[in-house]
């Protein structure tokens, strides 16, 4: 896997609308984050411009447009913060943090059984089955 760019959370923000609408205008991704945060658009420029530098995002111009797509997959940065969070946190062992989840009440009925579930299916891959 790639070394993938540190992104904040309020990066993180940007990046969910870009990975949803790309490609996508400043004004498009302004339009869209004043619907459920409270920054200014100067801010969000700001955040933009950051994820340029860190090459998370590139862009065209389009006549007086920018255009933003991602140059960092969402599910292999997802999956970058995952394993991060879990070496951090738990010392990179799953079944502590379910663990801990579960102890703690964090997790629902729902979520509870859809982990039943797919602990007892095979894996995808990998070519080992669980348990």
């Amino acid at each position: 896997m790639n070394t993938l760019p540190q992104i904040s959370e309020a990066e993180f923000e940007i990046m969910k609308v870009v990975w949803k609408y790309a490609p996508i205008s400043t004004n498009e991704i302004t339009e869209k984050l004043l619907q459920t945060t409270n920054w200014s658009p100067k801010t969000i420029q700001t955040l933009i411009k950051r994820l340029v530098t860190k090459g998370a995002l590139t862009y065209k111009k389009q006549s007086r447009m920018f255009i933003y797509t991602p140059t960092v997959n969402e599910n292999e940065y997802i999956g970058q913060e995952s394993s991060s969070f879990l070496n951090r946190y738990y010392d990179g062992d799953i079944t502590a943090m379910v663990s801990a989840y579960i102890e703690n009440d964090k997790l629902s009925k729902s979520e509870l059984d859809t982990l039943r579930t797919l602990l007892s299916q095979k894996p995808k891959k990998g070519g080992k089955e669980y348990g």
